[in-house]
C-alpha cells in the first residue's frame, strides 16, 4: 500500500524501501525513496490513533510548529506518507550527557532549544484545535489521574512490599488528585514529550509521536522532560531548562513564579509516581531489564522530592517516605549479575535496537549458513522444530558457525562479568528470521544460560516470541 501511496504522491514506484526496527509500537515506520526524494512511510493498526495523529500533524503545521507535514493517506487510514526528518534522534545526541552525567554546552544548547518550543506546541497547537481529534481521550481528567495512581499503587508500591492502610492512602490520592486537577487551561498536553520523540534538522528541533496529545496543564510535559529519570540531569541543568522555559512562556502567559514552582512540584510528583508504575510493570512483572535499570534513578528522583512534601497529602508522603527509606521492606531481588539479550531477526526488517541504550553488541549473520527455508517442506515450520534443527544439524554448517561465535561470545561474557557490567546483547540475522537465526539464538541462549551465572532473555523479533532463561 505505501508503495501505491508513493506512486500516487510522486509519478513514480520507490526505488528502496528501508524498514526502521519496531519500536514496540503498533506502527511500522520506514524510510521509501526514489532520487532524491525521500519519505518516511508509516503502517498503523489503530486507525483512531492514526487519524489523530493525522489531524494533529496538519493542525500544527497550520500554526507553523516543527511537525512532519502528511503528505498522502491511504482511503482505510491504516497507511500514510510523511515529511522525511532525518536521523538525528535528541536522545542519541544527547548519549555523552547522560553516560556521564556532565552535559557539554552543545548538548545543553539543543535541550534548551527543545524545551524553548514547548510552549509554543502547547499554546499555538491548541488555538482553534477540535479536541474531538485527539484519542484515547480529549483532555487530561479525573479517569486519568486514577489510573496512573493506581497503576503507581498496584504494579510498584505493592510489588515492592511497603504496608500501607489503603483506605487512608485513597483518601490521600482523592486530595492529590483535586490538586492536580485545580488548573482548567485551554492547552495542548504532549504526553509523551521526551528526548526519544524529537528530532534534530538543521540544528533545530522537530517533534514526533504526539498523537496521544489532549487538552491539559502545562506542566505535565515540563515535568516530564526534565525530569525523566535516567537523563541523570544536575539540579542546575533542570533550572537552567526550568528558566529557560519560563522566559519562553511570557509571550503567551504571565504567571507568577511562586505559583509556577508549587504547581510543577505536584506535576513532577504525579509522573514520577507513573513511570515507576509503569518500571514496576515492565521491569518486575515482564522481566525487562531495561526498566528495572530505570527504578534506582527515578527512586532518586522520588527522594528528593519528598524533601518538599504536599501539605494536603501527609499520609501519602508517609507511605512514599517509607519506600525510598532504608528501613523499608525489600524491593523485588534486581539481578546485579550481566544480562544477556539474544535475538534473533529478519535483515529485510532491520537489526534489533539495544533497549539499554548502550548502542548494541555482536550481531552475527546466518545466511551463509544452508537454508531450510528454501525447501516447501520447511517453509511453515521454524528453527525450534524438531525436522528444522535435524536439517542444520545434519548438514553441519550451523554447528560449525555455532562453535566460532561461543568461542567469541564467551570471552565476552566473561569479562563483561568481570567488569561488574550489566548489559549484553547478541543478535543473530538471516532472511526471513524464522529458521537459521531462530536456530542459533534458541542455542547460544541455552549455552550462555547453562554456563554463566548470568540472566538470558530470548527474543525471536519476527515470530514475536521472548522468554527468560
Amino acid at each position: 500500500m505505501q508503495k501505491e501511496l508513493f506512486r500516487t504522491l510522486t509519478g513514480r514506484y520507490p526505488e528502496q524501501i528501508k524498514e526502521f526496527p519496531s519500536s514496540g509500537s503498533n506502527r511500522r515506520y520506514c524510510r521509501i525513496s526514489c532520487g532524491s526524494e525521500s519519505y518516511i512511510g508509516v503502517t498503523g493498526t489503530s486507525v483512531e490513533e492514526n487519524r489523530s495523529f493525522i489531524a494533529l500533524a496538519k493542525h500544527f503545521r497550520d500554526k507553523g510548529l516543527n511537525v512532519p507535514a502528511v503528505f498522502a493517506v491511504s482511503e482505510d487510514n491504516t497507511c500514510y506518507i510523511q515529511e522525511d526528518l532525518g536521523d538525528s534522534i535528541l536522545f542519541d545526541l544527547l548519549a555523552d550527557g547522560r553516560s556521564s552525567g556532565t552535559y557539554s554546552p552543545a548538548e545543553k544548547n539543543l535541550l534548551k532549544r527543545t524545551i524553548a518550543q514547548l510552549p509554543r506546541i502547547q499554546f499555538l497547537g491548541a488555538d482553534g484545535l477540535d479536541w474531538n481529534v485527539c484519542y484515547p481521550q480529549k483532555a487530561f481528567d479525573a479517569r486519568m489521574v486514577d489510573f496512573d495512581l493506581n497503576y503507581f499503587k498496584y504494579c510498584f508500591l505493592k510489588p515492592a512490599g511497603v504496608e500501607f492502610n489503603e483506605n487512608r492512602l485513597q483518601d490521600d490520592f482523592e486530595r492529590f488528585k483535586a490538586l492536580l486537577l485545580q488548573d482548567d487551561t485551554n492547552t495542548f498536553m504532549y504526553r509523551d514529550f521526551q528526548a526519544r520523540n524529537v528530532m534534530v534538522k538543521d540544528g533545530d528541533p522537530w517533534f514526533i509521536d504526539f498523537q496521544g496529545g489532549r487538552r491539559g496543564p502545562i506542566y505535565y510535559d515540563l515535568a516530564s522532560f526534565v525530569w525523566q529519570a535516567r537523563s541523570r540531569f544536575p539540579q542546575d541543568l533542570k533550572r537552567e531548562l526550568v528558566d529557560t522555559y519560563l522566559e519562553a512562556l511570557k509571550p503567551f502567559l504571565q504567571i507568577d513564579p511562586a505559583v509556577f514552582h508549587e504547581r510543577l512540584h505536584l506535576f513532577v510528583l504525579f509522573r514520577t509516581l507513573q513511570v515507576l508504575g509503569c518500571y514496576g510493570f515492565r521491569g518486575w512483572t515482564e522481566k525487562k531489564a531495561q526498566f528495572v535499570a530505570s527504578i534506582p534513578p527515578a527512586l532518586e528522583n522520588l527522594r528528593g522530592l519528598l524533601k518538599t512534601p504536599v501539605r494536603d497529602c501527609p499520609y501519602m508522603c508517609e507511605v512514599l517516605s517509607e519506600l525510598v527509606s532504608g528501613s523499608r521492606p525489600a524491593l523485588p531481588p534486581r539481578n546485579e549479575s550481566l544480562t544477556v539479550d539474544v535475538y534473533s531477526f529478519s535483515y529485510k526488517k532491520g537489526i534489533p535496537l539495544d533497549p539499554s541504550g548502550n548502542g548494541g553488541g555482536y550481531v552475527f549473520d546466518c545466511r551463509a549458513i544452508h537454508n531450510p527455508g528454501r525447501y516447501e517442506r520447511f517453509k511453515t515450520h521454524n528453527g525450534m522444530d524438531a525436522d528444522v534443527i535435524k536439517f542444520l544439524e545434519d548438514d553441519g554448517q550451523a554447528t560449525v558457525f555455532l562453535g566460532s561465535v561461543y568461542t567469541i561470545v564467551d570471552a565476552h561474557v566473561k569479562r563483561f562479568i568481570e567488569r561488574g557490567f550489566s548489559h549484553m546483547q547478541v543478535s543473530f540475522g538471516c532472511t526471513g528470521g524464522q529458521h537459521r537465526s531462530v536456530y542459533c539464538a534458541e542455542h547460544l541462549a541455552t549455552h550462555i544460560a547453562e554456563k554463566f551465572n548470568v540472566r538470558v532473555h530470548l527474543t525471536h523479533r519476527e515470530m514475536g516470541i521472548e522468554k527468560t532463561l
